[in-house]
């Protein structure tokens, strides 16, 4: 997939994986709307965009994941500057184990309205032209991190939507790919939240268990995580793929292809 003159929106852009994603776009010829609930930072970042790009490949929207209707209105406002949307990467996310219900809130029910939004523009029922979502997740998806239960869990709805969904969109010919991306630890503002009794609350007291799971994983940097974004994006085969990153670089789950018909014994 040629990236040339596509049309891109990611969420929780203005700093962080985000930020990350829409500049590896905006280097391999995207336009690139990003959005963000912190304006200050997106607005500092439209400006930096602008001196590199263009003003009329980049467009900052301050927007919030959670409202349907202000999420909605970023939609129209991208399509009304540039005329289409052909990748959607939902994006924004946080660790609050306090405030549970806003970890929900952003990381789960944000992604669900931004893939849904994305397919009312794409699906080719609408009258769209097909495209490709990319969600992302984290090896938290795929395994417990004890430290967040609840960031775990929103993780595990991410992998398991983006992958029914992929499924329902090969079935019903909507022509949208839509993919999981699972890094590992990754060098941003999120990584604090683990060593925060503000945001990891109860469970402060695994902060030992939680800084030996660092060390063993060790903390990867933001554009080693985009790269591997950029492959789910621009690698046509794949729908309903599941992409790690960890130390060893980026790799494809394989998953059973059927579920089991009996309960296995224990």
């Amino acid at each position: 997939m040629s990236l040339k003159d596509k049309v891109a929106l990611v969420t929780g852009a203005a700093q962080g994986l985000g930020r990350g994603f829409a500049e590896i776009l905006l280097k391999n010829g995207a336009k690139v709307a990003f959005l963000d609930l912190n304006e200050t930072l997106g607005k500092d970042l439209q400006d930096q965009f602008n001196e590199i790009y263009g003003s009329d490949r980049t467009q900052f929207y301050p927007g919030d994941v959670t409202s349907d209707e202000l999420f909605n209105d970023v939609f129209q406002k991208v399509l009304h500057k540039f005329g289409r949307i052909d990748i959607v990467c939902n994006n924004a996310g946080i660790l609050n184990e306090k405030d549970w219900e806003k970890t929900v809130s952003i990381n789960l029910s944000g992604m669900v309205r931004g893939t849904y939004l994305a397919l009312d523009h794409m699906k080719k029922q609408r009258g769209g032209q097909g495209g490709v979502i990319v969600n992302v997740a984290s090896l938290a998806g795929l395994g417990p991190l004890p430290g967040a239960p609840v960031y775990t869990a929103t993780k595990h709805g991410v992998v398991g939507f983006s992958r029914a969904l992929a499924e329902a969109s090969k079935i019903a010919d909507f022509g949208v790919r839509i993919n999981a991306l699972c890094p590992s630890f990754v060098q941003t503002a999120l990584l604090d939240s683990f060593k925060s009794e503000e945001k990891t609350g109860q469970f402060f007291i695994l902060k030992a268990a939680v800084q030996s799971m660092l060390e063993k994983f060790t903390v990867l940097e933001v554009e080693e995580v985009a790269k591997a974004f950029l492959q789910l994006v621009q690698d046509e085969s794949l729908n309903g793929a599941v992409l790690t990153v960890g130390r060893d670089g980026a790799a494809l789950m394989s998953f059973p292809t059927e579920l089991p018909r009996t309960p296995v014994a224990l």
